[in-house]
């Protein structure tokens, strides 16, 4: 029992039960061996103790509403393992700023000086990245080295195990997990990404944050506040 207790992971308890299968896999324990070895030679982003910090604001009962993003920030100080989010006094990246825009645009809240969306994690809104990891400004560094099938993994327990969880798919990597996700249960919003190459395109002028509240209300459930302090 010892053993175990010292290799259990950073992760929220009722996701521990969701996803043990995963923690107990041959790729987890191969993703594992990666990081360790990428950290005796590279600096990694976020923290360790911030890796799974997407699930340990949430119950897995009580997520309302997922977005999902691609990889963590990779410049210094960044990323803290919620997608699109960084901490309090860090400079607002380029999509993050276009989502506070929309926000503005959608539902009238004013562009706030924190880009740390920690409030929305605590009403229940799941901010994962496909990607849990990376190496210091090399953006994609740690794709396809297993993440994805944990994160698809986590994906996938939602869609069978919950109804009624509203999920905003942006941009094309994001859209493709659509195939993970029953959407005679679920409700899917999709637009292009944030990023300044394709906001334009169809994410200005969504309206995702109004239309998931009001998916949210009428399956009477409580809505989220998309304001940040």
């Amino acid at each position: 029992m010892e053993a175990t207790t010292q290799v259990k992971p950073q992760i929220e308890e009722s996701w521990l039960n969701v996803l043990k299968d995963e923690f107990d896999a041959s790729y987890f324990s191969d993703l594992k061996q990666f990081l360790v070895e990428e950290k005796q030679k590279h600096r990694i982003f976020p923290p360790g103790k911030s890796i799974f910090n997407a699930f340990n604001h949430i119950h897995f009962d009580e997520v309302k509403v997922v977005i999902l993003g691609q990889d963590p920030y990779h410049g210094l100080g960044q990323a803290h393992g919620l997608c699109f989010s960084v901490p309090k006094g860090v400079q607002h990246p380029p999509s993050l700023v276009n989502v506070f825009k929309e926000i503005q645009d959608d539902l009238g809240i004013p562009y706030p000086q924190s880009g740390n969306l920690e409030p929305w994690a605590k009403q229940g809104v799941l901010l994962l990245n496909a990607t849990l990891t990376v190496r210091a400004h090399q953006a994609g560094s740690h794709q396809n080295k297993g993440w994805e099938t944990f994160t698809d993994a986590a994906i996938t327990a939602l869609s069978q195990q919950r109804e009624g969880v509203v999920f905003l798919l942006w941009g094309k990597y994001a859209k493709a997990k659509e195939e993970l996700i029953d959407t005679t249960k679920h409700h899917v919003l999709k637009s292009t990404h944030p990023s300044p190459f394709s906001v334009h395109y169809g994410f200005f002028g969504c309206k995702h944050f109004s239309k998931a509240n009001a998916i949210l209300r009428e399956n009477s459930r409580p809505e989220i506040d998309w304001r940040v302090e």
